[in-house]
Parts: structure tokens; sequence; C-alpha cells
């Protein structure tokens, strides 16, 4: 088995921290190779200095079938980890050394269990819907997948006014910040802030909610992920630009979408006795008694 391994530079990982990483993957004896930008900082922040054979860039490149990324950090370290895949078939695991930790739900302990259980087959993975996306951006992503969510938004001081189609049928005409199209798995994410719902991994649908709509009727709406959906910038008089996940890009007046469920998913660990509902109770502290 082949350990990818992936984080970002500008995380305050300790030098404890790191040295404790090294020496689990060293001690369970993967194969492993880590993006450039994570060898450079272990390097200078405890000497570990890998030589180019165990080094990869921009994307992971073609890998042996039993590889498997592992991203240490935190949700957004996660997300970039899976755009460098670059749309590879490979089995993912986030390890939390962030914050809130929806999608890197492993603990920052036990890390030698935790590489046991994955070269044993013990640990759990859970198939994860990816979105594809096309159409009129400035400049073309170089992976057009979203694991959480595209979406449209204003970048001027007007209104942003975005046409919604489900499948050839217009849904509406959203008129104010924009509109999100998040996965089940991006259902906790930006859609929560726009009052979208929570959404269980394992259900079959996309959520498009507008964001903060002039028409305050305007209301989330859940759609099977077999629909094709089409959102066009409608009017110039905004300027608007485009996000895949945490990655922005530029569009033009009257830009164009089509989106649609991607071919292949991505296959995401899931930790031991801990369910998708045991996670929305600790991190959104459902059921606590906050009154004091």
């Amino acid at each position: 088995m082949k350990i990818l391994l992936f984080s970002r530079r500008r995380l305050p990982h300790a030098a404890e921290e790191l040295t404790a990483l090294r020496d689990a993957l060293l001690r369970a004896g993967f194969d492993y190779a880590v993006n450039e930008e994570f060898a450079d900082l272990l390097a200078e922040r405890i000497g570990w200095h890998l030589p180019p054979e165990r080094r990869y860039g921009a994307f992971v490149g073609a890998q042996p079938a039993d590889a498997v990324l592992v991203c240490y950090g935190g949700d957004g370290t996660l997300l970039e980890g899976v755009r460098r895949l670059g749309g590879l078939r490979r089995p993912v695991l986030g390890i939390n050394a962030g914050h809130l930790g929806f999608l890197t739900v492993a603990p920052n302990e036990g890390l030698d269990e935790l590489f046991a259980a994955l070269a044993d087959g013990s640990l759990r993975f859970e198939e994860r819907t990816l979105l594809h996306v096309a159409g009129d951006f400035v400049e073309r992503p170089d992976v057009p997948l979203a694991l959480n969510e595209f979406s449209l938004l204003r970048s001027g001081t007007g209104m942003l006014s975005v046409e919604a189609f489900v499948d050839d049928r217009l849904v509406a005409t959203y008129h104010g910040d924009g509109v999100i199209l998040a996965t089940p798995t991006g259902s906790t994410a930006y859609a929560l802030s726009a009052g979208g719902p929570v959404v269980a991994p394992s259900c079959a649908c996309f959520v498009l909610a507008p964001l903060a709509p002039h028409n305050l009727t305007m209301r989330p709406v859940v759609v099977p992920d077999t629909s094709r959906l089409r959102l066009k910038i409608v009017g110039d008089r905004t300027e608007a630009f485009a996000t895949l996940d945490n990655r922005s890009y530029g569009v033009g007046p009257e830009a164009s979408f089509e989106l649609a469920k991607a071919a292949d998913p991505i296959f995401l660990a899931v930790p031991h006795n801990r369910s998708f509902y045991d996670t929305l109770r600790n991190k959104m502290m459902w059921g606590m008694d906050l009154r004091g």
C-alpha cells in the first residue's frame, strides 16, 4: 500500500505533531509520497528531507491501485487534497488537525492504530458524490470537479440574477447574492449557512440554494442527483465569479454552466463506531443545553 500524504504550509503544525506523524508513517512500513509544499515544511521544521522520488507536485499523477490519499489538516486541506487527485479514483482519509472537521473525521491521536486499521483493511470507506461542472469560466479549471459545492456569486455591489434549470425546466430566476449547488457532503458547508437542509451523505440528491434572495419566499430545493442542471447569469450589470469548493474563478457576462453528477465518486474514510449523526451532534452541539 502507498500513502499519498498531503497538507498545506500555512497550517500551524507544531514540530511535535509533525514528528509524531512522520514516526507513525515510518513505523507502519508503507510506501509513501508527500506533496512538495508539505515536504519543504517537514524539512524546515523537523529536518526530514525527502528525496525527489518521495515527492509529488500539483497532482499526484499515476499511482498504484492500492494508493490512499491521507490529508493532514482541516476540511479545507481535504478539499484541496481531493483536487490533487485530478479525478483519479483513490480512497481518501482525513486526519483532523484542524477545528470543525466534518470531512477530516479521523482524530489527530492514535496514529499508529489508524495506520494499522488502514493496512489491515478494517477502516471503512463511504462513497461520496462529486459534482462535474462545465461552462463559461474565464480561465478553465484544471479539475472541473467539486466535493462540496459549485456557486455563482456577485463580486460587485449590485444584485446578481441567475436562472436555474433542472433537466431543461426553469426552476426560478434568483435575484440576490448568488446561488449554490451543493452535494450531500457539501450540505453542512456553504449551503447550510444559506439556510439549506442537512443531508445525509448516502442521499442521492443535490441542494439548490439561493444566497440572500431578494424574494424572501425563495427557499432551497432538493433535486435528484440524476438531474442535469444549468445555471445562467442574466443581465450584465453585476460582476460575478464562480467557485468550485474553495477555488474561485472569474466568469463573463451572461455566463452559463452545466452541472451533473460526476462519473466517478470518491471514497472517504469513516471512523470506527462513529456515524454521520454522531458527527452532527458533536460538531454542532445538537442536544446540548445552552441555557446556562
